[in-house]
């Protein structure tokens, strides 16, 4: 059992990370925005012919579902408000569930700590692999605009790597 004082460090450097994660995606969102306006149109139509992600759920969340859907597939909480929800599965996977004004789920965020934790690969995630840098540590984000939603995938290097996966509704 974790230690309260030891639990409350933990979800803050969470909290963190998410913060830091969903910070990498709003800027990544903005740059391939910006990207995408200078693309000449062939190429711009090839990228969206992305359709269907293959992640499309975590544990029979989606995206769109209400509070109370959410409640009937993963349980109650850990923590939350009418906004974001914390969930703990296990000492290496926890999760959060993030709400618009009318309480119907517009992102889910995992996160996965070390190798034991069974985080999926971006193979699974993506239907294809993702490039590892120099260090190990893996960044990768594809938007599928005919979905309504992008996916995150991040790994930090080291032997205890942090892996989070993301998605979340894009927002016009």
């Amino acid at each position: 059992m974790i230690s309260a004082p030891t639990y409350r460090f933990f979800r803050l450097l969470l909290e963190l990370v998410i913060f830091a994660a969903l910070t990498l995606v709003a800027i990544a969102l903005i740059s391939a925005t910006q990207a995408q306006t200078r693309k000449p149109a062939a190429v711009a139509q090839a990228a969206g012919q992305i359709a269907q992600p293959l992640w499309q759920e975590y544990r029979g969340v989606r995206l769109g579902m209400t509070a109370a859907q959410v409640a009937q597939k993963i349980g109650a909480p850990k923590e939350g408000n009418e906004r974001d929800q914390f969930y703990v599965f296990s000492d290496f996977e926890t999760a959060q569930v993030y709400y618009d004004e009318r309480h119907t789920v517009i992102a889910v965020t995992v996160n996965y700590l070390g190798e034991q934790s069974g985080a999926p690969a971006p193979e699974k995630i993506f239907g294809t692999p993702a490039e590892a840098r120099p260090d190990g540590s893996i960044y990768k984000m594809v938007k599928y605009p005919r979905a309504g939603y992008f996916i995150v995938y991040t790994r930090d290097a080291g032997d205890n790597p942090l892996v989070t996966v993301a998605m979340q509704k894009i927002v016009e």
